[in-house]
Protein backbone atom coordinates (compact mmCIF):
# COMPACT_ATOMS: atom_id res chain seq x y z
CA UNK A 1 0.00 0.00 0.00
CA UNK A 2 3.01 2.70 0.80
CA UNK A 3 4.34 1.56 -2.77
CA UNK A 4 1.01 2.17 -4.48
CA UNK A 5 0.93 5.41 -2.34
CA UNK A 6 4.68 6.48 -2.72
CA UNK A 7 3.83 6.36 -6.85
CA UNK A 8 0.90 8.01 -6.94
CA UNK A 9 2.67 10.86 -5.14
CA UNK A 10 5.73 11.07 -7.31
CA UNK A 11 3.20 11.06 -10.35
CA UNK A 12 1.17 13.73 -8.68
CA UNK A 13 4.38 15.65 -8.03
CA UNK A 14 5.48 15.36 -11.71
CA UNK A 15 1.95 16.90 -12.96
CA UNK A 16 2.51 19.85 -10.82
CA UNK A 17 5.83 20.31 -12.70
CA UNK A 18 4.30 19.36 -15.84
CA UNK A 19 2.03 22.08 -15.16
CA UNK A 20 4.32 24.59 -13.91
CA UNK A 21 6.57 24.81 -16.81
CA UNK A 22 6.50 27.41 -19.49
CA UNK A 23 4.61 29.95 -17.14
CA UNK A 24 4.55 33.23 -16.94
CA UNK A 25 7.21 34.03 -13.43
CA UNK A 26 5.04 34.33 -10.19
CA UNK A 27 4.09 37.62 -9.23
CA UNK A 28 6.46 37.82 -6.46
CA UNK A 29 9.49 37.26 -9.49
CA UNK A 30 7.77 40.39 -11.23
CA UNK A 31 9.90 43.63 -11.47
CA UNK A 32 8.22 46.78 -11.72
CA UNK A 33 9.91 49.42 -14.20
CA UNK A 34 7.97 52.49 -14.48
CA UNK A 35 8.02 54.94 -17.94
CA UNK A 36 7.40 58.49 -17.74
CA UNK A 37 6.26 59.83 -21.18
CA UNK A 38 7.09 62.85 -23.25
CA UNK A 39 3.56 64.20 -23.32
CA UNK A 40 -0.06 63.08 -23.08
CA UNK A 41 -0.20 59.53 -24.64
CA UNK A 42 -0.48 58.88 -27.99
CA UNK A 43 0.48 56.85 -30.71
CA UNK A 44 4.11 57.42 -30.48
CA UNK A 45 3.93 55.45 -27.21
CA UNK A 46 1.20 52.18 -28.74
CA UNK A 47 4.27 49.73 -28.47
CA UNK A 48 4.69 50.13 -25.17
CA UNK A 49 1.44 50.00 -24.50
CA UNK A 50 0.28 46.88 -27.02
CA UNK A 51 4.02 45.21 -24.74
CA UNK A 52 1.59 45.52 -21.51
CA UNK A 53 -1.51 44.62 -22.83
CA UNK A 54 -0.34 41.22 -25.00
CA UNK A 55 1.50 40.10 -21.70
CA UNK A 56 4.69 41.08 -23.50
CA UNK A 57 6.32 42.57 -20.16
CA UNK A 58 5.03 39.67 -18.19
CA UNK A 59 6.98 37.22 -19.87
CA UNK A 60 9.60 38.76 -18.85
CA UNK A 61 9.00 39.08 -15.85
CA UNK A 62 8.31 42.82 -15.79
CA UNK A 63 5.43 45.03 -14.92
CA UNK A 64 5.10 48.65 -16.58
CA UNK A 65 3.76 51.61 -15.00
CA UNK A 66 3.65 54.81 -17.34
CA UNK A 67 3.05 57.89 -16.12
CA UNK A 68 3.20 61.30 -17.64
CA UNK A 69 5.96 63.99 -17.17
CA UNK A 70 6.31 66.24 -14.43
CA UNK A 71 6.98 70.48 -15.20
CA UNK A 72 10.12 69.67 -15.06
CA UNK A 73 10.30 66.50 -17.90
CA UNK A 74 10.84 63.51 -18.45
CA UNK A 75 14.62 63.56 -18.89
CA UNK A 76 14.78 65.21 -14.88
CA UNK A 77 12.97 62.48 -13.44
CA UNK A 78 14.91 59.63 -14.99
CA UNK A 79 18.41 61.33 -14.17
CA UNK A 80 17.24 60.96 -10.44
CA UNK A 81 16.13 57.78 -10.87
CA UNK A 82 12.36 58.29 -10.02
CA UNK A 83 12.12 56.53 -13.65
CA UNK A 84 13.70 53.39 -14.95
CA UNK A 85 12.91 55.02 -18.70
CA UNK A 86 11.71 58.06 -20.18
CA UNK A 87 10.57 59.33 -23.62
CA UNK A 88 12.28 62.63 -25.16
CA UNK A 89 14.03 63.86 -28.54
CA UNK A 90 17.50 64.03 -29.10
CA UNK A 91 17.85 67.36 -29.29
CA UNK A 92 16.51 67.74 -25.82
CA UNK A 93 18.67 65.19 -24.69
CA UNK A 94 21.33 67.45 -25.96
CA UNK A 95 20.96 70.24 -23.48
CA UNK A 96 20.76 67.50 -21.09
CA UNK A 97 23.85 66.35 -21.75
CA UNK A 98 25.62 69.52 -21.96
CA UNK A 99 24.53 71.54 -19.23
CA UNK A 100 26.87 72.93 -16.17
CA UNK A 101 26.15 69.76 -14.39
CA UNK A 102 25.15 67.27 -16.97
CA UNK A 103 22.58 64.64 -16.51
CA UNK A 104 23.69 61.34 -15.84
CA UNK A 105 21.25 59.39 -18.76
CA UNK A 106 21.36 57.29 -22.23
CA UNK A 107 19.35 57.35 -24.99
CA UNK A 108 18.56 53.57 -25.51
CA UNK A 109 15.95 53.29 -28.31
CA UNK A 110 14.56 55.13 -31.22
CA UNK A 111 10.96 54.86 -31.22
CA UNK A 112 10.96 56.70 -34.85
CA UNK A 113 13.40 56.16 -37.07
CA UNK A 114 12.85 59.46 -39.28
CA UNK A 115 12.21 63.16 -37.99
CA UNK A 116 8.31 63.28 -39.04
CA UNK A 117 7.96 66.92 -37.87
CA UNK A 118 8.23 69.58 -40.04
CA UNK A 119 5.88 72.71 -41.28
CA UNK A 120 1.90 72.63 -42.38
CA UNK A 121 -0.06 75.41 -43.59
CA UNK A 122 -3.42 75.63 -45.02
CA UNK A 123 -3.27 75.04 -48.77
CA UNK A 124 -4.31 78.30 -49.51
CA UNK A 125 -1.58 80.14 -48.00
CA UNK A 126 0.44 78.75 -50.73
CA UNK A 127 3.49 77.71 -48.63
CA UNK A 128 4.47 75.09 -50.22
CA UNK A 129 8.54 75.71 -49.64
CA UNK A 130 10.61 77.07 -46.66
CA UNK A 131 11.20 79.93 -48.83
CA UNK A 132 7.22 80.64 -49.45
CA UNK A 133 7.27 81.74 -45.31
CA UNK A 134 8.58 85.11 -45.94
CA UNK A 135 5.86 87.02 -44.81
CA UNK A 136 4.14 85.24 -43.56
CA UNK A 137 2.96 84.47 -39.79
CA UNK A 138 4.61 81.10 -37.68
CA UNK A 139 3.45 80.58 -34.30
CA UNK A 140 6.66 80.08 -32.57
CA UNK A 141 7.59 78.65 -29.04
CA UNK A 142 10.28 80.94 -29.06
CA UNK A 143 13.38 78.30 -28.70
CA UNK A 144 16.91 78.68 -29.75
CA UNK A 145 16.91 75.62 -31.23
CA UNK A 146 13.39 75.78 -33.00
CA UNK A 147 14.21 79.01 -34.68
CA UNK A 148 17.60 77.33 -35.93
CA UNK A 149 15.96 75.03 -37.57
CA UNK A 150 13.72 77.22 -39.33
CA UNK A 151 16.21 79.59 -40.12
CA UNK A 152 18.08 77.19 -41.26
CA UNK A 153 15.28 75.18 -44.17
CA UNK A 154 14.40 78.96 -44.99
CA UNK A 155 18.08 79.56 -45.81
CA UNK A 156 18.21 76.41 -47.96
CA UNK A 157 15.30 77.01 -49.55
CA UNK A 158 16.73 80.13 -51.04
CA UNK A 159 14.73 82.31 -48.52
CA UNK A 160 14.96 85.28 -45.99
CA UNK A 161 14.38 84.19 -42.75
CA UNK A 162 14.07 87.86 -41.48
CA UNK A 163 11.21 88.35 -43.49
CA UNK A 164 9.11 85.57 -41.18
CA UNK A 165 6.16 87.10 -38.63
CA UNK A 166 7.30 85.23 -35.90
CA UNK A 167 4.61 85.45 -33.42
CA UNK A 168 5.32 83.63 -29.81
CA UNK A 169 1.91 81.30 -28.91
CA UNK A 170 1.40 78.13 -27.82
CA UNK A 171 -0.71 75.95 -30.25
CA UNK A 172 -2.73 73.18 -28.70
CA UNK A 173 -5.41 72.45 -31.52
CA UNK A 174 -3.79 73.11 -35.04
CA UNK A 175 -6.24 73.05 -36.85
CA UNK A 176 -8.16 76.16 -35.19
CA UNK A 177 -4.87 77.79 -35.43
CA UNK A 178 -4.47 77.46 -38.55
CA UNK A 179 -7.70 79.15 -39.77
CA UNK A 180 -6.86 81.95 -37.61
CA UNK A 181 -4.16 84.63 -37.81
CA UNK A 182 -1.49 81.55 -37.74
CA UNK A 183 -0.33 80.88 -41.24
CA UNK A 184 2.52 78.05 -40.46
CA UNK A 185 2.51 75.93 -37.61
CA UNK A 186 5.21 73.18 -36.50
CA UNK A 187 3.87 69.89 -36.57
CA UNK A 188 4.33 66.33 -35.79
CA UNK A 189 2.89 64.56 -39.25
CA UNK A 190 2.28 61.07 -37.43
CA UNK A 191 -1.11 62.96 -35.39
CA UNK A 192 -1.41 66.31 -35.96
CA UNK A 193 -0.97 66.12 -40.11
CA UNK A 194 -3.11 62.94 -40.30
CA UNK A 195 -5.68 64.67 -38.05
CA UNK A 196 -6.15 67.47 -40.39
CA UNK A 197 -6.42 64.75 -43.60
CA UNK A 198 -9.23 63.51 -41.78
CA UNK A 199 -11.12 66.58 -41.04
CA UNK A 200 -10.21 67.69 -44.65
CA UNK A 201 -8.60 70.31 -44.18
CA UNK A 202 -6.14 71.01 -47.50
CA UNK A 203 -2.95 71.72 -46.29
CA UNK A 204 0.46 72.01 -47.56
CA UNK A 205 3.77 70.41 -45.36
CA UNK A 206 7.06 69.98 -45.78
CA UNK A 207 9.49 68.08 -43.28
CA UNK A 208 12.59 69.27 -41.99
CA UNK A 209 14.69 66.30 -43.31
CA UNK A 210 13.64 66.88 -47.13
CA UNK A 211 15.47 70.30 -47.41
CA UNK A 212 18.34 69.46 -44.84
CA UNK A 213 19.51 65.71 -44.56
CA UNK A 214 21.06 66.66 -41.38
CA UNK A 215 18.08 67.85 -39.63
CA UNK A 216 16.69 63.97 -39.50
CA UNK A 217 17.38 63.74 -35.93
CA UNK A 218 15.49 61.38 -33.40
CA UNK A 219 12.29 62.05 -32.15
CA UNK A 220 10.83 60.65 -29.57
CA UNK A 221 13.57 58.39 -28.36
CA UNK A 222 13.52 55.97 -25.05
CA UNK A 223 16.28 57.28 -22.49
CA UNK A 224 17.40 55.48 -19.13
CA UNK A 225 19.35 56.67 -16.18
CA UNK A 226 23.14 55.61 -16.62
CA UNK A 227 23.10 54.20 -13.04
CA UNK A 228 20.04 51.81 -14.27
CA UNK A 229 21.69 50.60 -17.01
CA UNK A 230 25.14 50.02 -14.99
CA UNK A 231 23.13 47.84 -12.03
CA UNK A 232 20.30 46.49 -14.34
CA UNK A 233 21.44 45.75 -17.54
CA UNK A 234 19.62 42.71 -17.86
CA UNK A 235 16.25 44.66 -16.86
CA UNK A 236 17.37 47.05 -19.39
CA UNK A 237 17.78 44.16 -21.97
CA UNK A 238 14.03 42.41 -20.92
CA UNK A 239 12.18 46.16 -21.22
CA UNK A 240 13.56 46.68 -24.71
CA UNK A 241 13.10 43.18 -25.89
CA UNK A 242 9.39 43.09 -25.21
CA UNK A 243 8.68 47.01 -25.73
CA UNK A 244 10.43 45.67 -29.79
CA UNK A 245 7.54 43.31 -29.83
CA UNK A 246 5.26 45.84 -28.86
CA UNK A 247 6.46 48.27 -31.69
CA UNK A 248 6.87 45.38 -34.19
CA UNK A 249 2.95 44.39 -33.69
CA UNK A 250 2.25 47.95 -34.16
CA UNK A 251 3.67 47.74 -37.72
CA UNK A 252 1.78 44.77 -38.34
CA UNK A 253 -1.70 45.44 -36.98
CA UNK A 254 -2.08 49.06 -37.30
CA UNK A 255 -5.72 49.02 -36.75
CA UNK A 256 -5.20 46.36 -33.43
CA UNK A 257 -3.26 49.31 -32.79
CA UNK A 258 -5.33 51.88 -32.99
CA UNK A 259 -7.59 49.95 -30.70
CA UNK A 260 -5.54 49.41 -27.91
CA UNK A 261 -3.93 52.96 -27.52
CA UNK A 262 -7.87 54.25 -27.71
CA UNK A 263 -8.66 51.56 -25.16
CA UNK A 264 -6.26 52.75 -22.76
CA UNK A 265 -6.35 56.75 -23.27
CA UNK A 266 -10.49 57.10 -24.22
CA UNK A 267 -10.30 60.68 -24.89
CA UNK A 268 -8.34 59.90 -27.88
CA UNK A 269 -10.70 59.98 -31.42
CA UNK A 270 -10.62 56.31 -32.68
CA UNK A 271 -10.94 57.58 -35.89
CA UNK A 272 -7.94 60.01 -35.97
CA UNK A 273 -5.78 57.12 -34.14
CA UNK A 274 -6.33 54.69 -36.68
CA UNK A 275 -5.11 57.03 -39.61
CA UNK A 276 -2.11 57.90 -37.26
CA UNK A 277 -1.32 54.32 -36.51
CA UNK A 278 -1.56 53.44 -40.55
CA UNK A 279 0.93 56.24 -41.53
CA UNK A 280 3.11 55.14 -38.19
CA UNK A 281 3.68 51.28 -39.01
CA UNK A 282 5.89 52.97 -42.03
CA UNK A 283 8.02 54.58 -39.14
CA UNK A 284 8.64 52.82 -36.27
CA UNK A 285 11.06 50.55 -37.73
CA UNK A 286 11.33 52.04 -41.36
CA UNK A 287 14.50 51.50 -43.45
CA UNK A 288 15.96 50.29 -40.45
CA UNK A 289 17.45 46.59 -39.74
CA UNK A 290 15.20 46.12 -36.65
CA UNK A 291 12.76 48.46 -34.23
CA UNK A 292 14.78 51.11 -32.13
CA UNK A 293 18.20 51.11 -33.55
CA UNK A 294 20.06 54.68 -33.73
CA UNK A 295 22.71 55.24 -36.70
CA UNK A 296 25.86 56.54 -35.75
CA UNK A 297 26.29 58.77 -38.61
CA UNK A 298 23.00 60.43 -38.42
CA UNK A 299 23.07 60.84 -34.44
CA UNK A 300 26.08 62.46 -34.66
CA UNK A 301 25.44 64.79 -37.85
CA UNK A 302 22.36 66.51 -35.93
CA UNK A 303 24.96 66.89 -32.49
CA UNK A 304 27.80 68.64 -34.65
CA UNK A 305 25.16 71.07 -36.39
CA UNK A 306 24.17 72.00 -32.76
CA UNK A 307 27.48 72.68 -32.25
CA UNK A 308 28.37 74.26 -35.03
CA UNK A 309 25.43 76.64 -35.00
CA UNK A 310 26.53 77.77 -30.94
CA UNK A 311 23.35 75.84 -29.62
CA UNK A 312 25.32 73.97 -27.58
CA UNK A 313 28.37 75.01 -25.47
CA UNK A 314 30.09 71.13 -26.45
CA UNK A 315 31.16 68.93 -29.00
CA UNK A 316 28.93 65.68 -28.31
CA UNK A 317 29.20 63.61 -31.89
CA UNK A 318 28.46 59.85 -31.15
CA UNK A 319 27.67 60.65 -27.25
CA UNK A 320 24.88 59.97 -25.76
CA UNK A 321 23.17 57.04 -26.95
CA UNK A 322 23.97 53.09 -27.06
CA UNK A 323 22.10 49.77 -29.07
CA UNK A 324 23.68 47.35 -26.53
CA UNK A 325 20.92 46.70 -24.77
CA UNK A 326 18.43 46.07 -28.26
CA UNK A 327 17.45 42.81 -29.02
CA UNK A 328 19.84 42.99 -32.03
CA UNK A 329 22.31 45.44 -31.14
CA UNK A 330 24.67 46.91 -33.21
CA UNK A 331 28.07 49.10 -32.13
CA UNK A 332 28.19 51.27 -29.99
Amino acid sequence: MNYVKNIMLAVLCCMLLISCAGQPPADTDITKVTVVLDWVPNTNHTGMYLASDLGYYKQEGLELKIIQPPEDGAVMLVASGRADFGVSFQEELAFALTADEPLPVTAVAAILQHNTSGIISLKEKNIQSPKDMQGKVYATWDAPVEKAILKNVIQTDGGDYAKVKMIPTTVTDVAAAIQTDIDAVWVYYGWDGVALEHKEIATNYFAFKDINPVLDFYTPIIIAGNDFLSNNADIAEKFLYATSKGYEYAVQNPTEAAQCIVDNVPELDIAIAEKSQDYLSGQYIADAPVWGVIDTNRWAAFYNWLYDNGLITRQLGEKGFTNKYLPNPTKP
